[in-house]
């Protein structure tokens, strides 16, 4: 069989699958992976199973042995991975779209429900045994009824999040690279540029790619175009955010309230974040579900399968 290296514990059934069909090395302790470590697990394998946050920069992957034909990631996003190294060593790269746009929805609209109603500073209060009883102006938030929402990139997830948000009533704004379809377009209100799309909503909810081209988009100019009092959501990649700008715009009450899921270099945090009160911090949950992890998983063996067993190209290679 061929060798199979898995660099994080996976859900059960998708290791049970890759134990029976790969002669794979598992990580039962899910112990991190310095870049000696994972080289030196490589050697021998024909295919690695990785993960977000796995050391597989270009020098990382420069150093691969030659047996690596494939590298399949538990994951949608591939910014772990420097697919031009990956390309001129001529392996594979496959990812695992089009599984966990739901659930990482349902974590938008669930961030986007606690800071507007203030459902963090209400549990901290409680947790703290400082909850004197019931006042008729404790935690006022807004109500989302009539709001306008704003999805920073409507692929998937920011299509699965319209759904839903138009049952809670919000009225749909979108920024793309283009625009969508009628049918996929539903009603909702396209913009061509950041600023009318910015000066436009309520609540901004973002699900950009990561990368140098989208890095600190979020900046303290573009906070500024938002209304005041507007809510700011991030279930896409961290580094879209400039952390300093938008606390201070929190600090300041421009945003009313944040709501994020992921961070720049995470598990690391902004210190300044952990100081206030008016916003949901969530630890990158937006796949967290059995039945999500159990599809990416399986999706990640799926690619594997097609260029270690069959001799074919990955169904969802990105390089």
């Amino acid at each position: 069989m061929p060798r199979l290296l898995v660099t994080r514990r996976l859900p059960p059934a998708v290791e049970a699958r890759a134990a029976r069909d790969y002669d794979a090395v598992l990580n039962p302790h899910d112990i991190p992976w310095t870049r000696d470590s994972l080289l030196a697990a490589a050697i021998g394998a024909d295919g690695i199973l990785c993960a977000a946050g796995d050391p597989l920069d270009a020098g990382t992957i420069q150093a691969l042995p030659a047996s690596i034909k494939i590298i399949a990631t538990f994951s949608v996003g591939t910014d772990h991975i420097a697919l031009d190294a990956a390309a001129a060593r001529g392996i594979a790269v496959a990812n695992t779209p089009d599984v966990l746009s739901v659930a990482t929805a349902e974590i938008a609209m669930l961030l986007i429900l606690m800071a507007a109603r203030r459902a963090t500073e209400g549990e901290m209060m409680i947790r703290a045994r400082q909850w004197p009883g019931w006042a008729p102006t404790q935690l006022m938030g807004v109500t989302l009824e009539g709001k306008r929402l704003g999805i920073l990139g409507k692929g998937r997830i920011g299509r699965e999040l319209a759904k839903m948000a138009r049952g809670f009533g919000l009225v749909i704004h979108y920024r793309n690279r283009t625009r969508l379809p009628p049918e996929q377009e539903l009603g909702a209100i396209f913009h061509e540029d950041d600023e009318a799309f910015l000066r436009s909503i309520d609540i901004l909810s973002m699900h950009i790619p990561g990368g140098a081209a989208t890095r600190h988009w979020l900046s303290a100019e573009r906070i500024a175009q938002l209304p005041a009092g507007s809510i700011v959501v991030n279930t896409g990649r961290g580094g879209t955010v400039d952390d300093a700008a938008l606390c201070a715009a929190l600090e300041s009450g421009h945003v009313r309230a944040a709501g994020l899921d992921v961070y720049d270099g995470e598990p690391r945090l902004y210190p300044g974040y952990l100081g206030a009160p008016n916003i949901t911090l969530l630890p990158h949950l937006g796949s967290g579900t059995i039945e999500t992890r159990d599809a990416m998983g399986f999706r990640a063996l799926d690619n594997l399968d097609a260029v270690l067993l069959r001799g074919a190209a990955p169904p969802h290679r990105v390089a």
